[in-house]
Protein backbone atom coordinates (compact mmCIF):
# COMPACT_ATOMS: atom_id res chain seq x y z
CA UNK A 1 0.00 0.00 0.00
CA UNK A 2 1.35 3.41 -0.93
CA UNK A 3 1.27 6.44 1.37
CA UNK A 4 -1.37 8.16 -0.77
CA UNK A 5 -3.59 5.11 -1.18
CA UNK A 6 -7.24 5.61 -0.18
CA UNK A 7 -8.23 4.12 3.16
CA UNK A 8 -12.02 4.55 2.98
CA UNK A 9 -14.75 4.06 0.42
CA UNK A 10 -15.65 7.76 0.60
CA UNK A 11 -12.05 8.74 -0.11
CA UNK A 12 -11.78 6.31 -3.04
CA UNK A 13 -15.06 7.26 -4.72
CA UNK A 14 -14.84 10.97 -3.97
CA UNK A 15 -17.53 13.52 -3.07
CA UNK A 16 -19.02 13.62 -6.57
CA UNK A 17 -19.48 9.88 -7.14
CA UNK A 18 -22.15 9.21 -9.79
CA UNK A 19 -25.56 8.37 -8.30
CA UNK A 20 -28.98 7.40 -9.56
CA UNK A 21 -30.70 8.52 -6.37
CA UNK A 22 -34.08 10.07 -7.03
CA UNK A 23 -34.07 9.00 -10.69
CA UNK A 24 -37.12 6.81 -10.10
CA UNK A 25 -38.60 8.87 -7.31
CA UNK A 26 -37.94 9.32 -3.60
CA UNK A 27 -39.56 6.00 -2.65
CA UNK A 28 -37.71 3.74 -5.09
CA UNK A 29 -36.26 0.51 -3.69
CA UNK A 30 -35.42 -1.53 -6.81
CA UNK A 31 -32.90 0.78 -8.47
CA UNK A 32 -31.63 -0.18 -11.89
CA UNK A 33 -34.20 -2.95 -12.22
CA UNK A 34 -36.44 -0.10 -13.34
CA UNK A 35 -34.57 -0.32 -16.64
CA UNK A 36 -36.08 -3.77 -17.24
CA UNK A 37 -39.29 -2.68 -18.93
CA UNK A 38 -41.59 -4.99 -20.88
CA UNK A 39 -39.60 -4.07 -23.99
CA UNK A 40 -36.43 -5.37 -22.34
CA UNK A 41 -38.21 -8.60 -21.39
CA UNK A 42 -39.21 -9.10 -25.02
CA UNK A 43 -35.65 -8.37 -26.12
CA UNK A 44 -34.54 -11.17 -23.81
CA UNK A 45 -37.19 -13.51 -25.19
CA UNK A 46 -35.97 -12.70 -28.72
CA UNK A 47 -32.51 -14.02 -27.76
CA UNK A 48 -33.89 -17.54 -27.21
CA UNK A 49 -32.96 -19.88 -30.05
CA UNK A 50 -32.67 -23.51 -28.90
CA UNK A 51 -34.77 -23.57 -25.73
CA UNK A 52 -31.94 -24.94 -23.57
CA UNK A 53 -32.26 -24.10 -19.89
CA UNK A 54 -29.54 -23.64 -17.28
CA UNK A 55 -30.05 -23.15 -13.55
CA UNK A 56 -27.26 -21.18 -11.90
CA UNK A 57 -27.69 -21.90 -8.18
CA UNK A 58 -25.06 -23.95 -6.37
CA UNK A 59 -26.35 -26.90 -4.31
CA UNK A 60 -27.02 -26.23 -0.64
CA UNK A 61 -25.52 -28.85 1.65
CA UNK A 62 -23.98 -30.99 -1.07
CA UNK A 63 -22.11 -34.06 0.28
CA UNK A 64 -19.65 -33.60 -2.60
CA UNK A 65 -18.11 -30.51 -0.98
CA UNK A 66 -16.74 -29.53 2.40
CA UNK A 67 -19.52 -27.09 3.23
CA UNK A 68 -21.04 -24.41 1.04
CA UNK A 69 -19.20 -21.58 -0.76
CA UNK A 70 -19.86 -18.57 1.48
CA UNK A 71 -18.16 -15.32 2.47
CA UNK A 72 -15.49 -16.10 5.11
CA UNK A 73 -17.45 -14.74 8.10
CA UNK A 74 -20.53 -16.84 7.22
CA UNK A 75 -21.14 -20.51 7.96
CA UNK A 76 -22.59 -23.20 5.74
CA UNK A 77 -26.25 -24.10 5.83
CA UNK A 78 -27.45 -26.76 8.27
CA UNK A 79 -30.36 -28.89 7.11
CA UNK A 80 -32.07 -30.94 9.82
CA UNK A 81 -34.60 -33.73 9.29
CA UNK A 82 -37.55 -33.28 11.65
CA UNK A 83 -39.57 -36.21 10.30
CA UNK A 84 -38.68 -39.29 8.27
CA UNK A 85 -39.22 -43.05 8.30
CA UNK A 86 -36.94 -43.40 11.31
CA UNK A 87 -39.35 -41.39 13.47
CA UNK A 88 -42.16 -43.78 12.54
CA UNK A 89 -40.07 -46.90 13.13
CA UNK A 90 -39.02 -45.61 16.56
CA UNK A 91 -42.59 -44.78 17.48
CA UNK A 92 -41.78 -41.07 17.77
CA UNK A 93 -44.21 -39.88 15.09
CA UNK A 94 -47.87 -39.14 15.75
CA UNK A 95 -50.36 -41.32 13.88
CA UNK A 96 -51.57 -39.86 10.58
CA UNK A 97 -54.94 -40.11 8.88
CA UNK A 98 -54.77 -43.09 6.57
CA UNK A 99 -51.48 -44.22 8.12
CA UNK A 100 -49.32 -42.38 5.56
CA UNK A 101 -45.70 -41.57 6.38
CA UNK A 102 -43.81 -38.45 5.33
CA UNK A 103 -40.54 -36.56 5.50
CA UNK A 104 -40.06 -33.00 6.70
CA UNK A 105 -36.99 -30.89 7.35
CA UNK A 106 -35.82 -27.38 8.14
CA UNK A 107 -32.78 -25.32 7.28
CA UNK A 108 -30.68 -22.79 9.17
CA UNK A 109 -28.59 -20.60 6.93
CA UNK A 110 -27.39 -17.12 6.16
CA UNK A 111 -29.74 -15.40 3.74
CA UNK A 112 -26.59 -14.74 1.73
CA UNK A 113 -25.29 -18.27 2.27
CA UNK A 114 -25.90 -19.64 -1.22
CA UNK A 115 -26.38 -18.24 -4.71
CA UNK A 116 -28.07 -15.00 -3.70
CA UNK A 117 -29.23 -11.50 -4.53
CA UNK A 118 -28.07 -8.55 -2.43
CA UNK A 119 -30.65 -6.06 -1.23
CA UNK A 120 -29.80 -2.53 -2.34
CA UNK A 121 -29.59 -1.60 1.34
CA UNK A 122 -27.09 -4.37 2.05
CA UNK A 123 -24.03 -2.10 2.14
CA UNK A 124 -23.42 1.63 2.56
CA UNK A 125 -21.05 4.36 3.72
CA UNK A 126 -21.38 7.84 5.21
CA UNK A 127 -24.55 6.81 7.04
CA UNK A 128 -26.71 6.58 3.92
CA UNK A 129 -27.94 3.60 1.90
CA UNK A 130 -29.32 3.45 -1.65
CA UNK A 131 -31.56 6.33 -2.77
CA UNK A 132 -30.57 8.49 0.18
CA UNK A 133 -32.33 6.51 2.91
CA UNK A 134 -30.75 6.89 6.33
CA UNK A 135 -28.70 3.91 7.49
CA UNK A 136 -30.84 3.74 10.63
CA UNK A 137 -33.49 2.12 8.42
CA UNK A 138 -31.37 -1.06 8.52
CA UNK A 139 -31.58 -1.45 12.29
CA UNK A 140 -33.17 -4.78 13.20
CA UNK A 141 -34.62 -5.16 9.73
CA UNK A 142 -34.29 -3.28 6.46
CA UNK A 143 -37.38 -1.10 6.34
CA UNK A 144 -36.07 0.45 3.12
CA UNK A 145 -34.29 -1.11 0.12
CA UNK A 146 -34.58 -4.67 1.44
CA UNK A 147 -34.55 -7.74 -0.78
CA UNK A 148 -38.35 -8.07 -0.69
CA UNK A 149 -39.03 -5.40 -3.36
CA UNK A 150 -36.46 -7.11 -5.61
CA UNK A 151 -38.29 -10.41 -5.15
CA UNK A 152 -41.59 -8.72 -5.95
CA UNK A 153 -40.11 -7.07 -9.04
CA UNK A 154 -38.10 -10.01 -10.38
CA UNK A 155 -35.20 -9.78 -12.83
CA UNK A 156 -36.04 -10.62 -16.44
CA UNK A 157 -34.21 -9.37 -19.51
CA UNK A 158 -31.55 -10.11 -22.08
CA UNK A 159 -28.46 -11.56 -20.48
CA UNK A 160 -24.96 -11.60 -21.93
CA UNK A 161 -22.12 -13.76 -20.64
CA UNK A 162 -18.54 -12.52 -20.87
CA UNK A 163 -16.05 -15.29 -20.12
CA UNK A 164 -12.95 -13.65 -18.67
CA UNK A 165 -11.33 -16.95 -17.72
CA UNK A 166 -11.72 -18.34 -21.23
CA UNK A 167 -10.44 -15.06 -22.67
CA UNK A 168 -7.29 -15.42 -20.57
CA UNK A 169 -6.95 -19.09 -21.48
CA UNK A 170 -7.27 -20.39 -17.92
CA UNK A 171 -9.76 -22.56 -16.05
CA UNK A 172 -10.09 -19.97 -13.31
CA UNK A 173 -8.48 -16.72 -12.27
CA UNK A 174 -6.17 -16.74 -9.27
CA UNK A 175 -6.54 -14.88 -6.01
CA UNK A 176 -6.01 -11.09 -6.32
CA UNK A 177 -6.21 -11.13 -10.14
CA UNK A 178 -8.38 -8.25 -11.24
CA UNK A 179 -9.63 -6.72 -14.47
CA UNK A 180 -11.35 -3.53 -15.56
CA UNK A 181 -14.22 -2.74 -17.85
CA UNK A 182 -11.73 -2.42 -20.72
CA UNK A 183 -10.90 -6.14 -20.52
CA UNK A 184 -14.59 -7.01 -20.25
CA UNK A 185 -15.20 -5.22 -23.55
CA UNK A 186 -12.13 -6.83 -25.12
CA UNK A 187 -13.31 -10.29 -24.09
CA UNK A 188 -16.80 -9.61 -25.40
CA UNK A 189 -15.37 -8.50 -28.73
CA UNK A 190 -13.22 -11.63 -28.91
CA UNK A 191 -16.37 -13.70 -28.34
CA UNK A 192 -18.10 -11.81 -31.13
CA UNK A 193 -20.80 -10.37 -28.89
CA UNK A 194 -21.79 -6.78 -28.20
CA UNK A 195 -22.99 -5.77 -24.75
CA UNK A 196 -26.09 -3.70 -25.35
CA UNK A 197 -27.78 -1.09 -23.22
CA UNK A 198 -29.82 -2.60 -20.36
CA UNK A 199 -28.28 -6.07 -20.69
CA UNK A 200 -27.96 -8.17 -17.55
CA UNK A 201 -24.19 -8.68 -17.40
CA UNK A 202 -22.79 -12.08 -16.41
CA UNK A 203 -19.04 -12.37 -15.81
CA UNK A 204 -17.30 -15.74 -15.53
CA UNK A 205 -13.97 -15.96 -13.71
CA UNK A 206 -14.09 -19.71 -13.04
CA UNK A 207 -13.33 -18.96 -9.37
CA UNK A 208 -16.31 -20.92 -8.03
CA UNK A 209 -15.08 -24.11 -9.69
CA UNK A 210 -11.89 -23.74 -7.64
CA UNK A 211 -13.97 -24.07 -4.46
CA UNK A 212 -14.84 -27.62 -5.50
CA UNK A 213 -11.26 -28.40 -6.64
CA UNK A 214 -9.17 -27.61 -3.57
CA UNK A 215 -9.47 -28.18 0.20
CA UNK A 216 -11.62 -25.62 2.00
CA UNK A 217 -8.69 -24.28 4.05
CA UNK A 218 -6.72 -23.67 0.86
CA UNK A 219 -9.63 -21.92 -0.83
CA UNK A 220 -10.05 -19.48 2.06
CA UNK A 221 -6.35 -18.94 2.81
CA UNK A 222 -5.23 -15.31 2.41
CA UNK A 223 -8.73 -14.44 1.23
CA UNK A 224 -8.87 -12.11 -1.75
CA UNK A 225 -11.10 -13.00 -4.67
CA UNK A 226 -10.29 -12.04 -8.24
CA UNK A 227 -12.74 -10.08 -10.35
CA UNK A 228 -13.86 -6.76 -11.73
CA UNK A 229 -12.32 -3.85 -9.87
CA UNK A 230 -13.30 -0.24 -9.32
CA UNK A 231 -12.38 2.62 -11.61
CA UNK A 232 -14.26 5.81 -12.47
CA UNK A 233 -14.45 4.53 -16.04
CA UNK A 234 -16.13 1.31 -14.91
CA UNK A 235 -18.77 3.18 -12.93
CA UNK A 236 -19.39 5.61 -15.79
CA UNK A 237 -19.83 2.68 -18.19
CA UNK A 238 -22.39 0.95 -15.95
CA UNK A 239 -24.33 4.18 -15.60
CA UNK A 240 -24.22 5.04 -19.29
CA UNK A 241 -25.15 1.49 -20.34
CA UNK A 242 -27.97 1.37 -17.77
CA UNK A 243 -26.91 -2.09 -16.63
CA UNK A 244 -29.64 -3.42 -14.32
CA UNK A 245 -27.78 -6.30 -12.71
CA UNK A 246 -24.27 -7.74 -12.34
CA UNK A 247 -24.08 -11.54 -12.03
CA UNK A 248 -20.86 -13.46 -11.30
CA UNK A 249 -19.41 -16.75 -10.11
CA UNK A 250 -17.71 -14.94 -7.23
CA UNK A 251 -18.77 -15.00 -3.60
CA UNK A 252 -18.33 -11.22 -3.38
CA UNK A 253 -19.14 -10.35 -7.03
CA UNK A 254 -15.97 -8.27 -7.47
CA UNK A 255 -12.26 -8.23 -6.67
CA UNK A 256 -12.13 -8.25 -2.87
CA UNK A 257 -9.43 -5.61 -2.52
CA UNK A 258 -8.95 -2.42 -4.44
CA UNK A 259 -5.35 -2.79 -5.68
CA UNK A 260 -2.74 -1.13 -3.49
CA UNK A 261 -5.09 -0.22 -0.67
CA UNK A 262 -6.97 -1.60 2.34
CA UNK A 263 -10.34 -0.78 0.77
CA UNK A 264 -12.57 -3.82 0.26
CA UNK A 265 -15.40 -4.44 -2.25
CA UNK A 266 -15.75 -0.83 -3.47
CA UNK A 267 -18.11 -1.72 -6.33
CA UNK A 268 -20.76 -2.70 -3.79
CA UNK A 269 -20.86 0.98 -2.93
CA UNK A 270 -20.06 2.52 -6.33
CA UNK A 271 -22.54 0.40 -8.29
CA UNK A 272 -25.08 -1.02 -5.85
CA UNK A 273 -25.38 1.71 -3.23
CA UNK A 274 -24.90 4.62 -5.64
CA UNK A 275 -26.39 3.41 -8.94
CA UNK A 276 -28.84 0.78 -7.75
CA UNK A 277 -27.23 -2.05 -9.76
CA UNK A 278 -28.51 -5.35 -8.35
CA UNK A 279 -25.78 -7.87 -7.45
CA UNK A 280 -26.26 -11.63 -7.85
CA UNK A 281 -23.42 -13.70 -6.44
CA UNK A 282 -22.16 -17.31 -6.24
CA UNK A 283 -23.61 -18.32 -9.62
CA UNK A 284 -22.54 -21.57 -11.27
CA UNK A 285 -21.67 -20.61 -14.85
CA UNK A 286 -19.61 -23.58 -16.09
CA UNK A 287 -22.16 -25.47 -18.21
CA UNK A 288 -23.68 -22.26 -19.51
CA UNK A 289 -20.25 -20.99 -20.57
CA UNK A 290 -19.43 -24.28 -22.31
CA UNK A 291 -22.71 -24.17 -24.24
CA UNK A 292 -22.16 -20.56 -25.27
CA UNK A 293 -18.61 -21.29 -26.41
CA UNK A 294 -19.72 -24.35 -28.38
CA UNK A 295 -22.09 -22.48 -30.68
CA UNK A 296 -20.89 -18.90 -30.29
CA UNK A 297 -24.18 -17.63 -28.81
CA UNK A 298 -23.47 -15.59 -25.68
CA UNK A 299 -26.87 -13.94 -25.24
CA UNK A 300 -30.04 -15.42 -23.76
CA UNK A 301 -33.13 -14.78 -21.66
CA UNK A 302 -32.08 -14.26 -18.04
CA UNK A 303 -34.63 -14.69 -15.27
CA UNK A 304 -34.27 -14.59 -11.49
CA UNK A 305 -36.39 -13.83 -8.43
CA UNK A 306 -34.93 -13.88 -4.92
CA UNK A 307 -37.08 -15.10 -2.05
CA UNK A 308 -39.39 -12.37 -0.75
CA UNK A 309 -37.82 -12.05 2.70
CA UNK A 310 -39.37 -9.07 4.47
CA UNK A 311 -36.59 -6.81 5.77
CA UNK A 312 -33.88 -9.12 4.42
CA UNK A 313 -30.43 -7.89 3.43
CA UNK A 314 -30.33 -10.56 0.73
CA UNK A 315 -31.97 -13.85 -0.22
CA UNK A 316 -31.24 -17.12 -2.00
CA UNK A 317 -32.05 -17.31 -5.69
CA UNK A 318 -31.90 -19.90 -8.47
CA UNK A 319 -31.51 -17.92 -11.71
CA UNK A 320 -32.76 -19.63 -14.87
CA UNK A 321 -31.15 -18.92 -18.24
CA UNK A 322 -32.96 -19.90 -21.43
CA UNK A 323 -30.92 -19.95 -24.64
Amino acid sequence: MTDDAPTTIAELLGPDAPKNWGKWGPDDEVGSLNYLTSAEVLRGVAAVRSGETFTLQVPIGSPKSDGDPVWPNRSSAIRTAVMDEGFFRRGEAAPTGGDHHYADDKIEMFLQGSTQVDALGHIWYDGTIYNGYDASTTEGSLSKASVEPLGERGIVGRGVLVDIARHRGVRYLQSRESFGIEEVLEAAAAQGVTIEKRDVLLLRTGWLSRFYDVPRDEFYADWSEPGLTYSPETVAWFQQMEIPSLVTDLIGNEATHYPGSVVEIPLHSALMRNLGVVFTEVCWLEELADACAADGRWTFLYTAAPLKVVGGSGAPVNPIVIR
